[in-house]
């Protein structure tokens, strides 16, 4: 699937409108279902082809936010061969009580890996708890930026973002 055809088939499986309260609190009159993609093996399967050109070189680990960024991590550390770890947003209160499964992350170079990104607030609070664990984390990739000032806010943080789409490229075109 090229990238023309794999932004109609997002839109398509996941592009509902109404009115949706976005994890930043801002309200929004269309949403994308992630988890409308996310579960559709073709175009999950796609979309990880298509980002691995976003991974950048010396990672460590490919870092996958709870809960929309474990299945692209994952089907991304398929295709790359990059392990994978996986952040929770809080951490589990029984077994090892952690917020990172998979591997310690100290001293480790971390791609962070998101779905959607709004505001990026979400991608800022893991990052901050990753690097309190001693993981060194400059860049995060998505699937789709909202264009919403996720981009900037990550920036402050020391964030480089780089997604697969932004808003107007999954729109069709009139």
């Amino acid at each position: 699937m090229n990238r023309q055809e794999l932004a109609k088939a997002i839109y398509e499986v996941s592009h509902i409108t109404g009115v949706f309260k976005l994890r930043s609190g801002i309200e929004s009159n269309e949403y994308f279902d992630k988890y409308r993609f996310e579960s559709n093996p073709k175009i999950l399967q796609a979309i990880a082809k298509q980002m691995v050109s976003l991974i950048p070189t010396g990672i460590d680990y490919l870092a996958g936010l709870e809960m929309g960024g474990i299945p692209i991590a994952s089907l991304l550390s398929i295709e790359t061969g990059i392990p994978a770890v996986f952040i929770r947003k809080t951490p589990k209160e029984y077994g090892t009580c952690q917020f990172v499964e998979g591997a310690l992350v100290q001293g480790k170079k971390l791609l962070i890996i998101e779905d959607v990104v709004t505001s990026g607030g979400q991608i800022i609070i893991s990052t901050n708890d990753l690097r309190n664990e001693g993981a060194i984390i400059d860049q995060a990739i998505c699937v789709i930026d909202r264009e919403a000032g996720g981009k900037d806010n990550l920036m402050k943080s020391n964030i480089t973002l780089n997604a697969l789409f932004n808003m107007n490229d999954l729109k069709p075109k009139k």
